[in-house]
């Protein structure tokens, strides 16, 4: 379009200048002794204008005569980015498909290209890293952090990632500790330190994390509470032998936290193991008046309080919410013999074997029956018993 305008343009002044030249009787005398040349006006303008785009030409030419190296530099360099960007397409694409090996060529070819280096390393980590190539791997991150200072956050997410799920938790761990200085407020980089903490059993930084992770909405409620009990359930267990560890942490869990079902039964078991029955008893208590679980009922009736007629109340007080509850029904008869209430016993352990025949309740009124004096129905009851242990039922 350009280059249209200019010839329509040359042509206006070709036309205007013959029409002026027919009528324009003007001419010009150039004198420089000896020599004396007579020119006619129009000629002279037309040798002005040619001489003018001549030198205009020639200009350009030799401008771009001496931008002829820059020109082939830049056309270089601009072939070499298509073909880094190429290799880094391409790379990306084996990668999602699966084809690590090509992945890793392609990746490894842009990085060299320097294209998108950060990018490429990562991609070519990560290929290598599932061709169980761990060295390039490691080199390739290396190159990142080389060809890519400016850019910590994606490398050293990588890295720490691809740590984890080599299950080397402690160095990505290190790793982790300066993405948060490199990036403080990051969030997927808390989420990847979870990971990490959990892999490295580190349970009290696990529910800190969870916290923090709750606080800005980057976790369900629902999965953090899963969580932090599972994390809470794994520091009862690893101090379950030390019992004033136990009362300390125990009591550092939030009271919410302390009525769920899992965390009352494993830390109702952990002080009854240590003779605590007391502290077992108060702690099925109180998670019972807030949800019921068979599993903690029947652990009641195998933790004798300081007033055994003071326990079969409370649960006697249960059982019009939960007549059918083979647990239940189970500990009145455990409790009731522990007092020697030989008649209620016996009522309560056959109602909990009608509901769920099972071992424990056969043991128990077998045992029940021995002190009873009836030796024959002791006899087939542990008879029954064995059989449900064994599996036979």
């Amino acid at each position: 379009m350009k280059g249209l305008f200019w010839v329509l343009v040359l042509s206006a002044l070709a036309v205007a200048f013959t029409l002026a030249g027919k009528n324009d009787t003007a001419y010009v005398v150039l004198v420089y002794p000896p020599y004396r040349v007579e020119l006619a006006l129009n000629l002279l303008i037309a040798l002005l204008a040619l001489s003018f785009f001549l030198g205009y030409g020639l200009l350009r030419f030799a401008i771009h005569t001496l931008r002829l190296p820059a020109y082939v530099r830049a056309y270089r360099l601009e072939r070499k980015r298509k073909k880094g960007r190429k290799a880094m397409l391409d790379g990306l694409l084996a990668f999602f498909e699966g084809r690590y090996g090509k992945a890793e060529k392609f990746a490894k070819k842009a990085m060299e290209m320097h294209e998108f280096p950060v990018v490429t390393a990562s991609v070519a980590a990560r290929a290598a890293h599932e061709l169980k190539a761990y060295d390039r791997r490691d080199a390739y991150i290396d190159e990142a952090e080389r060809l890519a200072p400016g850019y910590p956050v994606a490398r050293l997410m990588t890295q720490a990632e691809l740590l984890l799920e080599q299950r080397r938790s402690q160095e990505a761990l290190a790793v982790l500790k300066q993405l948060h200085q490199a990036a403080p407020k990051h969030i997927p980089a808390l989420a990847l330190e979870l990971r990490a903490q959990q892999q490295a059993k580190n349970w009290d930084q696990v529910i800190a994390l969870v916290s923090q992770l709750e606080k800005r909405e980057a976790i369900d409620a629902s999965q953090a509470e899963q969580l932090k009990i599972n994390a809470h359930l794994e520091i009862l267990k690893r101090k379950a032998l030390d019992g004033q560890a136990l009362k300390e942490h125990w009591q550092k869990i939030p009271a919410d936290v302390r009525l769920n079902g899992k965390i009352a039964l494993n830390a109702a078991r952990y002080f009854a193991g240590l003779g605590a029955d007391p502290v077992a008893n108060e702690i099925i208590e109180q998670s019972l008046g807030r949800q019921w679980d068979s599993d903690l009922v029947k652990l009641y009736g195998n933790c004798p309080g300081k007033d055994p007629l003071k326990q079969i109340e409370c649960a006697e007080r249960w059982l019009p919410a939960h007549p059918r509850d083979a647990g239940l029904l189970l500990t009145l008869g455990t409790l009731c013999a522990r007092q020697e209430l030989w008649g209620k016993a016996q009522s309560y352990l056959e109602a909990s074997l009608a509901v769920e025949p099972g071992y424990e309740a056969h043991v128990a009124l077998a045992h029940l029956l021995e002190k009873m004096h009836h030796p024959d129905e002791a006899c087939r009851h542990y008879r029954l018993g064995m059989e449900f242990a064994l599996g036979a039922k």
